[in-house]
Formats: structure tokens, C-alpha cells, sequence
């Protein structure tokens, strides 16, 4: 699975797979992960707004999307590093999918094989599933 953000740089599901587990540790880990969120574009400041704000999450993110040749195109923004970072692994799953594509993709089965939810608070944990439920209500909304 590839994200294609013509904003950022590409990165895949196996490509972070890959990556976490290379290092032995989740403090390692977590600074790969804040990493991925800082290569993220910048989303306006005017979409951070009401309309893009996610619910259920400890801290703010936002998601915009727009529909380009069949495709979903994803930018999301949050004011936490961590967050931000998780966006990123959450993105390099759905972005640039057709909307069936984005329902059809197994996220649990993901995050169990980088082992990313026994490894968060809770409340994270639910603002995670919350990124998830956004951005499958646009693919729902485009199918």
C-alpha cells in the first residue's frame, strides 16, 4: 500500500512495517513514528476548522480530502508530534485509495503487525480508531 502525496514524500504500509521492525525498542520507535508525521504537508490554516476536526481524539486533528481521478487524496494535521506521527502510518494505508480500496483495507490487522495499540495509552488508542472512522466515512460518502 502506498501513500502518493504529491505534497510529501511516498511512503508504504511494508515500508513502516519494515522499519519498526528494525528497531529493537518503542522508544526507537516512537521517535520513527514522530518522524513520519513531521515529513507530513502542512494543511491550510483555514481547514483547520470545525468541518475537518476529528472527534474522539485527545488532541486536534484535522482531515481534508479531495476525489481525483477515482482516488481519495488525504492531508490531516494535528497539533501534537506524536499524533501527527500517527497520522502518518494511518495515511500511508488510505491515501491515494479508491474509496472501496480504503473500506476493504484491514487497519486492525495493520496495527497488530506493528503492534501500535498495545503500545498506547487508551485515550490514544481511541483517537486512533477515530482517524480511522473520518477517513472511512469520506471512502464510505465516494462510493
Amino acid at each position: 500500500m502506498t501513500q502518493n502525496n504529491p505534497f510529501g514524500t511516498t511512503i508504504t504500509t511494508d515500508d513502516i512495517i519494515e522499519t519498526l521492525a528494525f528497531f529493537d525498542g518503542w522508544e526507537d520507535r516512537y521517535k520513527y513514528i514522530i518522524d513520519l508525521g513531521k515529513e507530513l504537508p502542512a494543511l491550510d490554516e483555514n481547514k483547520k476548522d470545525e468541518a475537518h476536526l476529528v472527534r474522539g481524539c485527545q488532541s486536534q486533528v484535522w482531515i481534508d480530502h479531495q476525489v481525483s481521478d477515482g482516488k481519495i487524496l488525504l492531508i490531516a494535521d494535528s497539533d501534537a508530534f506524536i499524533v501527527k506521527g500517527l497520522l502518518g502510518v494511518v495515511l500511508a494505508a488510505y491515501n491515494s485509495k479508491t474509496p472501496v480500496e480504503v473500506i476493504a483495507f484491514d487497519i486492525e490487522a495493520y496495527f497488530e503487525t506493528i503492534g501500535l495499540l498495545k503500545h498506547l495509552s487508551p485515550t490514544r488508542g481511541n483517537g486512533l480508531r477515530a482517524m480511522v472512522k473520518k477517513i472511512q466515512g469520506i471512502a464510505e460518502l465516494n462510493t
